[in-house]
């Protein structure tokens, strides 16, 4: 399976420490983040996670920024993304079972670095439970 990761420059601790997992877990990465601490834009790098989710090139996606607002809010701009801002494991868990969503944003700069490694072992794990979800999905696009 391969993973987007996308990241701003709050995200940047973070994002080493997810790779690390993913990798030791044997996922394909595609890193798509910043690696610095220096300002950047966020939308720069979220853009391109959910074009590899859109476009099948990658599985699932990974966006952090300080607030995981501005990541969230960029990546579901594109068709068929659904990300799920999340802060805490039981959301984590219901954004995929209830949303299937396909993207996990996380705010870096309000949760721990154990707590996002935790998210992105429930988001990688956690089966969409599609019945009348799907249905309410399916509603989702204009």
């Amino acid at each position: 399976m391969t993973i987007a990761i996308g990241n701003d420059h709050a995200g940047t601790a973070y994002k080493f420490e997810i790779l690390k997992l993913l990798k030791l877990k044997g996922f394909n990465v595609l890193n798509f983040g910043t690696d610095t601490t220096e300002s950047m834009d966020y939308p720069d790098t979220i853009h391109k996670v959910a074009f590899a989710v859109e476009n099948n090139e990658a599985t699932l996606g990974i966006i952090l920024c300080g607030s995981g607002n501005g990541a969230a809010m960029t990546a579901n701009h594109h068709k068929d993304i659904r990300a799920a801002l999340c802060w805490n494991e039981e959301l984590v868990i219901l954004a995929r079972q209830h949303n299937d969503a396909n993207i996990l944003s996380i705010p870096a700069r309000f949760v721990s670095l154990e707590a996002t490694l935790k998210f992105v072992e429930l988001f990688l794990n956690t089966p969409f439970e599609g019945g009348r979800h799907l249905t309410r999905i399916q509603k989702i696009p204009v």
